[in-house]
């Protein structure tokens, strides 16, 4: 199957491939409409062979139907699911920009880190997003009970205008939306896993609070501090590795930032923030209690310095 020749009948113009993985890819795309209308977005292929499998042509299916409905300025948006012969496609915003991996490599490339007052922000933006997510009800009301489950910085998207936005809702938690083998198998990233993650258990939205804690630990010093040699080593470090002053281990960080990504890190989900509203609270508190903070203007700015060969 000619997959560029058959998006071009259905006015999209493959350009290039963003991102490939196992199961499927990204390509930015070209959508035309009449009198020279054209629209850059990213399209999320999932392969063939994998569209014949029950699993993960549901799983792909109940993604697109969940975040058809989330509209928010802090997650990237989706506009169409379609399909080609036997593969399933999304027609999704496309953010012009990096991820946050991206980001954390420039900087540890160069032995820096990312200053903390941008690195509470960025954190505090994905909040904003999961706070939205989270709370969102379907047409009648119903709470749905969405859990990302995958908060890490690959899933997090900042634009040169320094909008920050979380995506990838592959593997996220939905009543009624998603195929979840909760109790069964570890979904997520190895090294953003909260505790009841790596134990299989239920989650709720405490669990996008701990990987949170561990994304913006990993922002102001520059390591994942659960992260092994291999998975097994990973997972017993996020259940009982002790919990380090972050003071101590990078003096800049006050008492109350230090206070704030521990209490984020509670291995007991009751002692963590219970909604990403309240850790969105504690984080703008932070940032703007005394006064003018951080923006996606002074955001935007820094990054385009921290990626000046390919901004230009």
């Amino acid at each position: 199957m000619n997959i560029k020749h058959i998006f071009n009948e259905i006015h999209y113009e493959l350009v290039r491939v963003l991102a490939e993985g196992g199961m499927g890819f990204v390509c930015i795309a070209r959508q035309r409409g009449v009198d020279n209308f054209c629209k850059i977005v990213a399209i999320k292929l999932i392969r063939e062979e994998y569209s014949a499998i029950d699993e993960f042509r549901d799983n792909f299916i109940g993604e697109a139907r969940l975040v058809a409905d989330l509209i928010h300025t802090n997650i990237v948006q989706t506009y169409h699911l379609g399909k080609i012969g036997e593969q399933y496609f999304m027609v999704m915003e496309y953010v012009n920009g990096f991820n946050l991996e991206q980001l954390l490599i420039r900087h540890l490339k160069h032995n820096k880190t990312i200053p903390i007052k941008l690195a509470v922000f960025i954190v505090s933006r994905i909040c904003r997003g999961l706070a939205y997510a989270h709370n969102k009800c379907d047409t009648e009301g119903n709470l749905l009970g969405i859990v990302h489950r995958d908060v890490n910085p690959k899933n997090i998207m900042i634009a040169w205008e320094g909008d920050v936005k979380l995506t990838d809702f592959g593997i996220a938690k939905a009543k009624d939306l998603m195929y979840n083998e909760e109790g069964e198998v570890i979904a997520g990233k190895d090294e953003y896993l909260s505790p009841e993650q790596v134990r299989c258990e239920v989650t709720d939205q405490r669990a996008d609070i701990f990987s949170c804690g561990i994304v913006l630990a990993e922002l102001l010093l520059g390591t994942n501090i659960f992260e092994g040699e291999e998975p097994r080593e990973t997972h017993n470090n996020i259940l009982e590795m002790p919990i380090p002053s972050f003071t101590l281990l990078y003096p800049e960080i006050d008492s109350k930032l230090d206070n704030i990504v521990t209490r984020c890190l509670e291995r007991d989900r009751d002692a963590r923030y219970q909604t990403a509203t309240e850790l969105l609270t504690e984080l703008e508190m932070y940032l703007y209690s005394d006064g003018y903070g951080p923006t996606n203007e002074k955001l935007a700015i820094y990054v385009r310095e921290v990626f000046a060969d390919k901004f230009q």
